[in-house]
C-alpha cells in the first residue's frame, strides 16, 4: 500500500512539474511578444481544433499520426520572421527542442515529431515570394512550397523557371537545404546550386544573411540540411531560362523479353544525353495475383520542341517508337497487349511539364499549385535511396523483378545525373554525389493500412530489398540522398557524438560531413538545433577558442533570466 501511495505522489509531482513547465514556457513567450510589441501570434495548444488539423496536414507520410512522438507541447505559427526569436530563446531557457514544419515531406517525420518535449514552428504563414525578372532572381520565404514558387514564376514569365523538385507540394526550406534533385538539374544543377543568398535565424535569435553569417555557414545550409544550423527564413534564388515550348513523354513497357536490354541501354545512355534531356525510369507492379507483372516507365523532359527531340530519341532509343504526331493527339489505349497505354506525349510550356511529371493534366489550372488541402486518401510509405556508379548487371534486374513480385506496391525511381551536376566538385556544396555517379535510386514501398502487422511486413520487405541491392550500388561508403532520409542508417545517441554519427553522416555527405560538423561547432556549439540525424558538433581538443572567437556562445537576454 505504501508503495502505491509513493507511486501516486511521484506521478502527481511529475504531472504538476510538467504543467508548471508548460505554463512557464508559455508565459515566457507571451512576455517576450508583449515587450517586442508583437501581437496576434498564433499559438495552438493540444486542445485547439487547429492544432489537430495542422498535425494532420503536416504528415504527408502519416505513419506517425497517432504516435505520442508527433504531439508537440505547442504549435506556433508566426506571421513575421521576427516572431521566431522569442520561441528560440524561451525554448533554450526551458530546454525544449523545436521542430520546424515546412511542407511536411520529411521521410522519417522529423519535421513534426521528437522523442522528448518539443515545440513545433509552423512556417506556412511565412510564404511571401518576390520575383525580380529584371535581375532574374526571386526571394522566397521558407514557408512557401515549390508549387507556390512555380505558380508565381509562370504567372510572370513563359521563359523563366527554377530547378527545384518534381514533387511541387514540398516545402522550399527543406528541399533546397537538402540539395534539391529535379528535372532541370542536368541543365542547371541542383536547387542548392542556384541559391544566391539566404536569411537564417541562428540559435541566439539573430537574423543573418549571407554576408553576416559568413561563407562557411552559407555553404552548410545549401545541401547540409538547414535545420541542423538554424531556421531557414528565406532564399534568394537564381531563375533560369527555358524555351517557350518543351517536350514531355512517357513510354511504358512490361519487364519481359528484351526489356532488360532497354534497361541496360538506359543505364549507359541517360547520364550522357544532352544536358537539355532528362530521362528518368520508374519501376512498379502492374496487375494483381497471377496477373501481376513488373512495369517500367521511361519519363522524359526535353528543353526544346518535338522537332529537336525526335532525332535524338530515334538515335538513342528507337525502341520507344516515338513519332512527331504522338505529341499532338490523344494517347492510344490498346489492351490487346499490356500495358494498355504505351506512350503519352505533349509539347507544352515549362509549367505544363511540371504538371505532367507530377501526374497532372498538362492543361490543368495553375491554381492546383496553391492547393494545400489535406488528402482524403492516406498513403503510408517507407523510403530510402542509393547512388549508382557502375551499371547494374542483368542478374541485378532479375533480383529486383523477383522481389517486386513478392510484394504489393513497391517502386523504384531512377534519376540520371551527369550534365551540370558533374561540373561541381564534391566539396563545392555539402551534396557530394557529383561526377562518377550515373544516377540516384529512390526505393519506396507503399501501403494503405497502417495496422501493426501490415506496416511491419512492409518495413521488413524494404530492409530486405535494401540489403539485396548492396552489391549493385555505390559503396565505401554506400551513399544516400539526404532528402530521402532513412533512420535505419543510424541516429544520434544521447551524447551526440561526432565519431558515432559518422556511420550515417558519411552516407549522405561523404568527406563533407567533417566540415559540416566543424561549422556546427562554430554556429551552434551548444547543439540547440538537434534531432535524430542532425549534424553533431565536431568536438576535438583546441576547438574551444575557435568557437569563442568566431561566434558568441549561447546568450540568454537578462529579461529571460528571471524565469
Amino acid at each position: 500500500m505504501r508503495n502505491l501511495e509513493l507511486l501516486f505522489v511521484l506521478l502527481l509531482s511529475f504531472l504538476l512539474s510538467k504543467c508548471y513547465a508548460q505554463q512557464a514556457f508559455l508565459h515566457c513567450i507571451s512576455s517576450q511578444f508583449s515587450k517586442s510589441n508583437i501581437t496576434g501570434v498564433l499559438i495552438h495548444a493540444p486542445k485547439s481544433p487547429i492544432y489537430s488539423s495542422i498535425i494532420e496536414h503536416a504528415q504527408k507520410n502519416p505513419r506517425w499520426l497517432n504516435s505520442s512522438s508527433a504531439h508537440p507541447l505547442y504549435i506556433i505559427s508566426p506571421r513575421k520572421e521576427t516572431e521566431l526569436r522569442p520561441v528560440i530563446l524561451c525554448s533554450k531557457k526551458f530546454d525544449q527542442q523545436i521542430r520546424v514544419l515546412g511542407g511536411g515531406h520529411d521521410y522519417e517525420g522529423l519535421s513534426f515529431r521528437a522523442e522528448s518535449r518539443f515545440v513545433m514552428i509552423d512556417m506556412s504563414n511565412l510564404d511571401e515570394i518576390d520575383i525580380d525578372l529584371k535581375e532574374e532572381v526571386a526571394w522566397i520565404q521558407a514557408g512557401a512550397t515549390l508549387g507556390q514558387l512555380y505558380y508565381e514564376i509562370a504567372k510572370k514569365s513563359r521563359v523563366h523557371a527554377f530547378p527545384g523538385g518534381i514533387c511541387y507540394t514540398t516545402g522550399s526550406g527543406g528541399l533546397i537545404s537538402g540539395g534539391g534533385l529535379g528535372s532541370l538539374m542536368r541543365k542547371f544543377g541542383l536547387a542548392a546550386d542556384n541559391v544566391v543568398d539566404a536569411r537564417v535565424m541562428d540559435a541566439n535569435g539573430r537574423i543573418l544573411d549571407r554576408k553576416s553569417m559568413g561563407e562557411d555557414f552559407f555553404w552548410a545550409i545549401r545541401g547540409g540540411g538547414g535545420s541542423s544550423f538554424g531556421i531557414i527564413l528565406a532564399w534568394n534564388l537564381k531563375l533560369v531560362h527555358v524555351p517557350k515550348k518543351v517536350s514531355v513523354f512517357r513510354v511504358h513497357r512490361m519487364v519481359e523479353g528484351n526489356t532488360i536490354n532497354l534497361l541496360q541501354k538506359w543505364q549507359h545512355t541517360a547520364y550522357v544525353l544532352p544536358k537539355e534531356f532528362f530521362l528518368r525510369m520508374i519501376m512498379q507492379n502492374d496487375g494483381v495475383g497471377k496477373e501481376k507483372k513488373v512495369k517500367v516507365t521511361f519519363e522524359g523532359l526535353f528543353l526544346g520542341t518535338v522537332d529537336k527531340l525526335i532525332p535524338i530519341v530515334n538515335e538513342k532509343f528507337p525502341e520507344f517508337n516515338l513519332e512527331h504526331r504522338d505529341f499532338f493527339q490523344e494517347p492510344v489505349i490498346n489492351c490487346t497487349e499490356r500495358p494498355c497505354l504505351k506512350k503519352e506525349c505533349h509539347e507544352v510550356p515549362w509549367i505544363g511539364s511540371v504538371l505532367f511529371l507530377y501526374n497532372k493534366e498538362v492543361d490543368e489550372s495553375l491554381e492546383v499549385f496553391l492547393d494545400n488541402s489535406v488528402p482524403v486518401y492516406k498513403n503510408y510509405f517507407k523510403g530510402t535511396s542509393d547512388f549508382v556508379k557502375t551499371p547494374i548487371p542483368e542478374k541485378g534486374w532479375k533480383m529486383i523483378e523477383r522481389l517486386f513480385l513478392e510484394e504489393d506496391r513497391p517502386m523504384i525511381i531512377l534519376e540520371p545525373l551527369g550534365g551540370k551536376v558533374d561540373e561541381f566538385s564534391e566539396s563545392e556544396l555539402p551534396f557530394p554525389h557529383r561526377k562518377g555517379n550515373l544516377y540516384n535510386i529512390q526505393h519506396l514501398v507503399n501501403w494503405d493500412d497502417n495496422s501493426g502487422n501490415v506496416s511491419s511486413k512492409k518495413m521488413r520487405w524494404m530492409r530486405k530489398f535494401y540489403k539485396e541491392m548492396e552489391p549493385f550500388v555505390a559503396n565505401s561508403p554506400r551513399t544516400a540522398y539526404l532528402n530521402y532520409r532513412d533512420l535505419d542508417f543510424g541516429t544520434n545517441q544521447e551524447d551526440y557524438s561526432y565519431s558515432k554519427a559518422k556511420m550515417w553522416g558519411e552516407k549522405y555527405f561523404k568527406g563533407n560531413f567533417e566540415r559540416l560538423a566543424k561549422v556546427k561547432s562554430m554556429v551552434d556549439p551548444e547543439n540547440f538545433f538537434r534531432y535524430q540525424q542532425s549534424i553533431p558538433p565536431y568536438v576535438t581538443p583546441g576547438l574551444t577558442n575557435l568557437v569563442e572567437e568566431a561566434w558568441p556562445s549561447s546568450y540568454i537576454p537578462p529579461e529571460l533570466q528571471v524565469f
